[in-house]
């Protein structure tokens, strides 16, 4: 898998100076475009439009610098439709416009050519387990939270906070399915993964009971399930369980992630410093490499 994403990478250099298409790369990494988008973020710890953005300024801004070609013509190979749109983009990312830049010979940022490589340390193991579940609901109360990547989520803290522990004993006594006991599910994610771009999250229970008139229900589609078990301190241990799903186990199985929610059931200590969690990914049988 990472040779395959290292060959995308030579795709990107290759075709800065025209569009480059996801599906292209997903073919080369001979996965799903859904999968390579959420394999790339997490192995590069951002988007991967953010990436090709940062990697046309950089190339840009070399060329800005060499006086070779007008700014209109370096803005219309990089794929901007006008001076104006190139010149806030180079901004953004350089601390100066395009114009100046070139006058001056100021000094401009860089994003370095990226390529993977796998850091094999066998200091731990991941327990998984797979799962083949029929459709089936969860049912709880829902809001649009921002995605947090490290750290505590507040917008998360108040949401949960708000319920009140008569909703929440409520919602506990609706599972009656595997996973059991109060889930944080999310869904409709942004698909760049992207910090601050936002999510459906649900504290919710999986269930056959009825859904209760102030209550919200999502119906989780039938297919198989990357179960991931993890102990350690909360909130930090899970969400590093995610980066090590995605940069450990996906590159050395043969599944890809797939559309639809994840489910985290976590059992906190009392002083709420630990966590014992499970972390249901969807996922699918990949190509043939």
């Amino acid at each position: 898998m990472l040779d395959r994403l290292n060959q995308a990478m030579d795709h990107i250099e290759r075709h800065l100076d025209q569009p480059i298409e996801i599906a292209d790369l997903a073919r080369i990494a001979v996965t799903s475009e859904y999968h390579f988008r959420r394999m790339f973020s997490a192995l590069a710890g951002f988007p991967l439009s953010e990436y090709i953005r940062r990697r046309r300024l950089t190339v840009a801004g070399a060329e800005v610098l060499a006086g070779d070609r007008t700014l209109l013509d370096i803005a219309v190979r990089y794929g901007y439709g006008s001076g104006e749109a190139f010149a806030r983009a180079f901004r953004a990312m350089h601390g100066v416009g395009p114009g100046e830049a070139r006058r001056t010979g100021a000094a401009l940022h860089a994003q370095p050519r990226m390529s993977f490589r796998l850091v094999i340390e066998g200091s731990s193991s991941m327990r998984y387990r797979l799962v083949e579940k029929e459709t089936f609901k969860v049912v709880g109360k829902k809001t649009r939270i921002p995605l947090v990547h490290e750290g505590m989520n507040p917008a998360l803290v108040a949401f949960i906070r708000g319920l009140g522990q008569e909703t929440i004993d409520r919602i506990a006594a609706l599972s009656d399915l595997e996973p059991r006991g109060i889930l944080s599910v999310t869904d409709d994610a942004d698909e760049s993964r992207a910090e601050g771009t936002e999510l459906d999250y649900y504290q919710a229970a999986a269930t056959t009971a009825p859904t209760p008139d102030d209550m919200e229900s999502l119906t989780v589609p039938a297919g198989t399930w990357a179960v991931f078990e993890d102990s350690g301190p909360s909130p930090h241990s899970v969400q590093y369980l995610w980066r090590d799903v995605y940069t450990q186990w996906f590159p050395s199985n043969p599944y890809q992630s797939r559309p639809g929610p994840t489910l985290l059931s976590t059992r906190l200590s009392q002083d709420g410093a630990h966590a014992d969690s499970e972390l249901w990914i969807p996922v699918e049988r990949a190509a043939a490499r």
